[in-house]
């Protein structure tokens, strides 16, 4: 399962836009009521009130319209922004023309719709958007509804010029909404680039482990002869030396890491089988710690391992293919080297439930990672260690990020490290019908 990797910020989608113009039409109409209201009553200008009200009551009855359609889950299709554009162009060339037309300080807004349209839209819509807000314009030049003069406030004796007032607030408004449009618009490209680059080095990372399967997968083909070789070999020298007790233990030992290697071969076979076949088995996150624990011991002896199991999570049945495992043992291996490094073999394993996300944290007690590194974890083959091969984080993340999860490194407290691994719990927890 791959996660789906969502836009963020300001998106580029044709929903967002819609829900934005629905945000700004409600503005707008807050606006426009407000200038009516101050045109007609404050300064007492014989504007045609009613007709303006009905243009307005059309722009509120539409948004309530777009509202709902905000909330059906199909598809926007193409031509909707447009029309929704097209619309508001429309209303706000009405209300010019029976307010001045080309004269109103107000008609620079008309460039409003083409700014959005450029942000989210291709390049014909855009066109066509710029197309009806230029000839709206060329129209309120020959037609519209002239306004009435003002030039003297009242009794205050103030000299109030309406034009040169209403071009500073037409301009305030298009300076802000421009402003913050582009900004977002920015901040998207630049999550976009970041979100590029972060593919690139993901699929670079996965090329590599692909390549290094497809030889792991040709050495475990070649190596399974000769290990049944020295299996059998040392089986008979057993039996000829039976009479040294030092000789039987040292053969019991070599055998025993003769079929272990053997297992792992299996193990190697059956983990590309299952990913191949997309076969799972669905195991209690308890079960899952518990073979976690035993690979580990089998593993590292020599470290202290410590398990904690939240007893609400430990009941969930997820989903498990052997890579998962693999992945936290590796978690656990790396702990061990950071904690023996530094002259301490604990090493802390917890799993948790938080919220629909199981929670996997694994802590070490080494000298710690540096910010950069840990940053950078888990997408290259990168190592600390003299005589790593940087694998472990490498395959770890990648097993995270086919469930849906993530793979984080964070400081611990009191020194050393620890690797947090999160996956949705909703897309494993649905076991299949057992027959």
């Amino acid at each position: 399962m791959i996660p789906h990797q969502a836009g963020r910020s300001w998106p580029h989608g044709r929903r967002q836009l819609v829900a934005t113009l629905a945000w700004l039409r409600l503005c707008a109409i807050g606006g426009q009521l407000v200038t009516i209201a101050f045109v007609a009553q404050v300064l007492g200008l014989a504007i045609p009130v009613t007709r303006l009200l009905a243009a307005i009551a059309v722009l509120a009855l539409f948004n309530l319209l777009v509202l709902w359609r905000l909330r059906q889950k199909s598809a926007m299709a193409g031509w909707e922004p447009v029309v929704h554009i097209a619309i508001d162009t429309l209303v706000l060339g009405y209300l010019l023309y029976l307010t001045g037309g080309a004269s109103n300080p107000f008609v620079s807004l008309l460039v409003m719709p083409i700014t959005l349209a450029a942000t989210a839209l291709p390049l014909r819509s855009v066109a066509i958007v710029a197309t009806l807000a230029v000839a709206t314009y060329l129209l309120l030049m020959r037609f519209s509804v002239v306004l009435p003069e003002v030039s003297d406030a009242g009794s205050s004796g103030l000299f109030f010029n309406l034009h040169l007032t209403g071009m500073a607030i037409s301009f305030a408004i298009t300076a802000g909404m421009l402003g913050f449009f582009i900004a977002r618009l920015a901040r998207a490209l630049r999550a976009q680039q970041a979100e590029v680059e972060h593919e690139r080095v993901r699929a670079l990372r996965d090329e590599g482990i692909l390549a290094i399967a497809t030889q792991a997968a040709s050495t475990a083909h070649e190596l399974n002869t000769p290990l049944s070789t020295i299996r059998t070999l040392l089986a008979e020298l057993a039996r000829e030396n039976s009479t040294s007790a030092t000789l039987q233990a040292d053969f019991k030992l070599l055998i025993g890491q003769a079929d272990r290697c053997r297992d792992i071969l299996r193990e190697l076979v059956k983990v590309g089988s299952n990913q191949l076949a997309g076969i799972a088995e669905w195991i209690s996150v308890a079960e899952l710690c518990a073979a976690t624990r035993d690979s580990f011991s089998l593993l590292r002896p020599e470290a202290e391992a410590s398990f904690t199991i939240d007893e609400e999570v430990g009941a969930r049945r997820i989903a498990v293919v052997p890579a998962l495992q693999h992945a936290i043992v590796n978690l656990l291996n790396n702990a061990a080297d950071a904690s023996l490094a530094n002259g301490d073999a604990r090493v802390e394993m917890t799993a948790r439930a938080d919220g629909d996300i199981l929670e996997i944290q694994v802590r070490d007690h080494g000298r710690g990672m540096r910010a950069a590194s840990a940053a950078a974890s888990g997408f290259g083959f990168q190592t600390t260690k003299h005589d790593g091969l940087g694998l472990g984080l490498a395959l770890a993340n990648a097993t995270a990020e086919r469930f849906g999860g993530t793979l984080n490194a964070v400081a611990a407290a009191g020194g050393g490290t620890r690797q947090c691994l999160r996956l949705p719990l909703p897309r494993l927890d649905n076991p299949p019908h057992e027959h």
